[in-house]
């Protein structure tokens, strides 16, 4: 029986091109440890994204694939997940409890933004990651009743800042956890942003992996002091695949170019509609928007979500679809979208600041 080397091992794990970095588990720095014991091969994989759904599917590949080695006779995968910070814009300051800041954003209202918002949010979540969500409409939250959680109030055992409410396993904060849902937000520009820079620094936000923020439509005063004061370590477009929709979602992949945000990609929602009585088929919106806006712009297309009934009625009865039917088509759907957002920020650079120590001259 031939002897097996580690360089044999990596050579055969280099052929697997994983799907959400886009490279070979290799040189993304993946395989944290390789032990040959006669012809019994234990590997360790250390995913830099959450990816709980692709665990077994990547154990299965990497043990047939190592198991063809001559001279292997069994083969142990261990996979796991470690998430750490990324750089954001630079001069923004890392915010206390959050390693990563996510903006999700569509240029147009209607697009259901909101929707993907909190069901990516939830979808990550079920992946493994630490999540929470911070609805940035201060003229029309919507994450409340979202949630499910429209009559609750967040506390302040301080006076100073506030407990965000849990959901489902998010924290999350919004405007409309501190006034009344009918109470119209009748506020000019600075008030709104400052608004917003309370929510997300006087918030007690506890060891986040991940932060989405729903944004508000178009680019205006809230995008803004996004760009200027959050560090925002990627941004996702949402939009349908109709020209009005594409026109506007453009605007907003630009806003970001130019405050140096890196885009992650595009959604495409309400992409086809599939008859509940008959099945038949129909793009409604148009067809290949979002794909052909990726290639336009060469960013990432991440997926497309059907228009169906179901998410509708299940975001308007506080059960976004990921938790109200987990093992769904469409929840799969949401859970594939958020292992390709994490993915494409694990390949970004990292941030190290927060762990150099602080010196003081006394």
């Amino acid at each position: 029986m031939a002897e097996v080397s580690r360089e044999s091992v990596e050579a055969k794990l280099k052929e697997y091109n994983d799907p959400y970095l886009d490279k070979d588990l290799v040189s993304a720095k993946a395989i944290k440890d390789i032990k040959i014991d006669g012809g019994a091969v234990s590997i360790d994989v250390v995913l830099g994204f959450p990816a709980k759904g692709y665990f077994d599917t990547l154990s299965a590949t990497l043990s047939e694939l190592v198991g063809a080695v001559d001279g292997v006779s069994g083969v142990t995968v261990n996979v796991s997940s470690k998430i750490a910070s990324h750089k954001a814009q630079k001069g923004v300051e890392q915010i206390p409890g959050i390693k990563n800041v996510i903006a999700v954003a569509s240029g147009k209202g209607g697009v259901g933004k909101s929707t993907t918002s909190v069901n990516l949010a939830l979808a990550l979540l079920a992946e493994g990651a630490t999540v929470g969500i911070l609805d940035a409409d201060i003229y029309g939250p919507s994450q409340p009743r979202m949630l499910g959680v429209n009559k609750e109030r967040p506390e302040s055992p301080d006076g100073k800042t506030l407990e965000p409410i849990n959901s489902y396993g998010l924290q999350a904060m919004s405007i409309g956890f501190l006034v009344d849902e009918d109470t119209p937000m009748i506020w000019r520009g600075p008030m709104v942003t400052q608004a917003l820079n309370q929510l997300i620094n006087d918030t007690k936000w506890t060891d986040l992996d991940y932060l989405i923020i729903d944004l508000p439509p178009g680019t205006g005063d809230i995008q803004l002091t996004l760009a200027q004061r959050v560090p925002v370590s990627g941004a996702l477009i949402v939009t349908t695949p109709q020209d009005i929709a594409l026109l506007d979602a453009r605007k907003a992949l630009k806003m970001f170019e130019k405050v140096e945000v890196p885009v992650l990609g595009v959604i495409e929602n309400m992409s086809i509609h599939i008859c509940s009585e008959c099945g038949h088929e129909e793009h409604i919106f148009g067809q290949g928007g979002g794909m052909n806006m990726s290639e336009q712009y060469a960013v990432d297309f991440l997926g497309s979500l059907p228009l169906d009934i179901a998410i509708r009625k299940d975001t308007d009865e506080g059960k976004p679809t990921v938790v109200a039917d987990p093992e769904g088509r469409i929840a799969e759907i949401y859970r594939e979208i958020s292992r390709r957002v994490s993915g494409k920020l694990s390949t970004q650079a990292k941030e190290y600041a927060s762990k150099f120590p602080n010196i003081v001259i006394s």
